[in-house]
């Protein structure tokens, strides 16, 4: 599988189910891509760690970059970015895993959607 198609996004709301979703993707050999239904929105969450694997460098930044394109800020005139990393791609981009927050559930699917050739091609790993 080289993407996920937003309707094929799972999405969760207890540790159950996020147990559940955890230990398939485990059995499988792949990486997590997931939504948790939060209290206030919805966060996309990419997991590698049960596999030993991590992004490299050069994909987890252009994966950052394709979120901060997706989330419309600007930069300065000088050229530097006026929000902190974390708050350009709204919540935590790591080579092992983040959790990317949004404001619907469909919103949520689509990223996960967008990011997911990022974390599933197994190139992209260290």
């Amino acid at each position: 599988m080289d993407h996920l198609a937003p309707p094929n996004v799972p999405v969760y709301t207890t540790t159950a189910e996020q147990q559940r979703i955890w230990d398939r993707c485990a059995a499988r050999g792949q990486p997590v891509i997931a939504v948790r239904a939060a209290t206030r929105g919805y966060i996309v969450r990419y997991d590698l760690q049960h596999l030993d694997a991590q992004l490299s460098q050069r994909t987890l930044q252009r994966l950052r970059d394709r979120v901060r394109s997706r989330r419309g800020y600007e930069t300065s005139p000088d050229g530097t970015d006026p929000v902190s990393e974390t708050e350009g791609v709204g919540g935590e981009a790591g080579a092992v895993s983040g959790e990317l927050h949004t404001p619907t559930e469909r919103a949520a699917r689509d990223l996960a959607s967008h990011i997911s050739p990022f974390v599933l091609d197994r190139d992209n790993w260290q």
